[in-house]
């Protein structure tokens, strides 16, 4: 589709003009603005093993790792507090956030007692869909998103989970066990898989309706930068040339149980869902080694390597070693792609924030959309999506977060040499409690 490739070079071109990253030694974050809505992020950066697609901040799993970490996390909870930051909504992502129960649940209850949090979403892998790891998050979390990502068999082989989280018919009884327990039960699947089929994804579909989930994500396979190589080596090379049909399959199959809560989100009719914090909350604040903060027009990023994370909040300074500030039109570009994801743009509210509407501010961009029949309404206070509307966005936060993969890269290039090796290496180098400050092996101990 000529629109894709078209928005596909766009994007790209923007990324690499202002997703670029500064030094920033911060002490602490800024402080809250009056009135403005924040959410807490938390990343939680350990699994079992490490999946070849993804590009998050995380690292093999071993307690001499992972108990310092929690302290240093506890600390940066504090110091957010300390800020005079509230929240009414906490997510929790990863790496595997339930790789240690515990830990977990006393983080969600520290939070708790610090903030007005109504709200907690909660990421986690088939193999965690038990009792012990289930029952202590039933009264403390709303939303619990379990990545699945196919049930077909062979992408599951292709990706390393076949033997690690089962067959797609064992994760399947699985999920429909859990049903029920929470609020909302999301499922994320990843499509656009080099090898899939649109039956394939049919089937994926189908088996997803039985789950008995009331959300669905279906991410497009993104090859940034730093798994492009083991993508190709494992799934194969990712290209974009059948997205779209296999985004009609997927959006066809799921309309006749399922409604369009974002661009790639869809959720069971009369769920009654939480939305994506992405959509809801502009400004956040992330803790935690690799976590992002986006704070009036600036971002924030935390240190990618544990010990340095470790060695900072034990000195009592933030996890922030770098950032970026975005110009006004950046800013309106990014407000525009966001409201558009979520499925509506509230052109009052951007007029009110930016004093401009946003015809005058993003012609080029509206006028582009108009042209390609992105929009279904596009009156003087809203503007909504087409279904093809509706995979261009697909289409923009795909490239989007690409672009937000290689900042990703850009943190983790300095890496020490041993960290490096627990990522991209065999997972044998030890980062261990030697490693630590004297604060964190005295709470590791406690």
């Amino acid at each position: 589709m000529l629109a894709e490739r078209l928005l596909t070079t766009q994007v790209r071109r923007s990324n690499n003009e202002y997703l670029k990253l500064s030094p920033a030694d911060a002490r602490t974050l800024p402080g809250p603005v009056q009135g403005r809505k924040y959410m807490l992020y938390v990343h939680i950066p350990f699994c079992t093993r490490l999946c070849p697609y993804c590009s998050f901040n995380r690292f093999p799993f071993s307690e001499a790792r992972a108990l310092p970490y929690f302290a240093s996390l506890k600390r940066e909870l504090q110091m957010v507090a300390d800020l005079g930051y509230d929240f009414d909504s906490m997510y929790i992502g990863g790496g595997t956030p339930t790789v240690m129960i515990d830990e977990l649940t006393d983080i969600i209850d520290r939070a708790k007692s610090l903030f007005s949090i109504r709200e907690v979403s909660c990421e986690s892998n088939p193999d965690h869909l038990v009792p012990s790891i289930l029952e202590p998050l039933v009264d403390r979390v709303q939303r619990f998103s379990v990545g699945v990502q196919s049930f077909n068999d062979v992408l599951l082989g292709q990706m390393d989970r076949l033997d690690k989280y089962g067959s797609g018919e064992e994760i399947l009884g699985r999920l429909k066990d859990v049903a029920g327990t929470f609020h909302s039960l999301n499922v994320d699947m990843i499509f656009n898989f080099p090898s899939q089929t649109p039956e394939m994804l049919a089937r994926d579909v189908a088996m997803l309706s039985e789950s008995g989930c009331n959300q669905t994500t279906f991410y497009p396979l993104m090859a940034s930068p730093v798994v492009r190589e083991s993508l190709k080596r494992s799934v194969g090379e990712v290209t974009y040339g059948r997205e779209f049909e296999l985004y009609k399959v997927l959006d066809s199959r799921l309309s006749s149980k399922f409604s369009p809560a974002s661009a790639w989100t869809f959720s069971r009719t009369g769920g009654g869902m939480i939305d994506e914090y992405i959509v809801d909350y502009e400004d956040y604040v992330g803790i935690g080694s690799g976590a992002f903060s986006f704070l009036d027009g600036t971002l924030w990023v935390n240190t990618f390597s544990l010990r340095e994370y470790s060695r900072r909040l034990g000195e009592g300074l933030c996890g922030a070693v770098a950032n970026r500030t975005f110009s006004k039109r950046e800013r309106m570009r990014y407000r525009f792609m966001m409201g558009l994801f979520g499925l509506e743009l509230d052109k009052r509210a951007f007029a009110q924030s930016f004093g401009v509407s946003v015809e005058r501010g993003l012609p080029l961009e509206m006028a582009f959309m108009r042209s390609v029949g992105a929009f279904d309404i596009n009156d003087a206070t809203r503007a909504t999506l087409t279904p093809k509307g509706r995979y261009l966005l697909v289409v923009m936060m795909r490239e989007f977060f690409i672009g937000v993969n290689g900042v990703r890269d850009q943190a983790r290039s300095n890496l020490p040499d041993d960290e490096r090796q627990l990522i991209f290496g065999d997972g044998t180098t030890v980062c261990d409690t030697a490693t630590m400050s004297k604060q964190d092996a005295e709470d590791t101990t406690a």
